[in-house]
């Protein structure tokens, strides 16, 4: 299989905040602009008119787009980001060094705010391109799901430690993987 995702646009007001699946609004234009930059790259490549999104709205958005000019639009679940529990949404500064600490400690399988670790993620997305092995998919999704799938797609493990984990994907960034 091979996977062409996307990330989304940003998210209006989201500047330091834990950002998981709090579902914030994107600018309108924004969105507009990456429906046609997918939808170009689909029409040049030759590939199906069929998106996968997340279904927070900075993801569907994009993909709700594309469905109004004729595109197949399959909100999927498992493509949701990463989920920080009740850390989600909350300004970092409220969370606390200790609570970080404590996740820091136990970087792979530690549930920050009681939500999901950095393993059920991996695991959630390697299910989901387990279960697409073949043909070319499109999609629109997170900087923390692209990021677990580009290294399981090079073959990593679960990060242990924070200094593992990778800077996020840009805003609108294509990403290629061939898991």
């Amino acid at each position: 299989m091979r996977l062409f995702i996307w990330r989304h646009p940003r998210p209006i007001n989201a500047a330091g905040i834990c950002l998981g699946r709090t579902d914030l609004a994107i600018d309108t234009r924004k969105a507009r602009r990456l429906a046609g930059r997918i939808q170009r790259f689909a029409h040049r490549h030759h590939l199906p008119k069929k998106i996968y999104v997340s279904p927070l709205q900075r993801s569907r958005l994009v993909g709700e787009i594309l469905h109004s000019q004729g595109w197949e639009l399959v909100r999927e679940p498992a493509l949701l980001e990463f989920d920080f529990g009740n850390w989600d949404g909350q300004p970092w500064h409220h969370i606390g060094k200790h609570a970080m600490d404590l996740w820091c400690a136990d970087f792979a399988e530690h549930h920050p705010g009681k939500g999901e670790s950095l393993s059920e993620l991996f695991t959630r997305v390697e299910l989901w391109l387990s279960g697409h092995p073949h043909g070319t998919r499109l999609a629109v999704g997170h900087a923390g799901w692209i990021n677990a799938a580009i290294m399981l797609s090079q073959g990593k493990p679960v990060p242990r430690q924070p200094g593992h984990w990778p800077a996020p994907v840009n805003y609108g960034q294509l990403t290629e993987l061939s898991p």
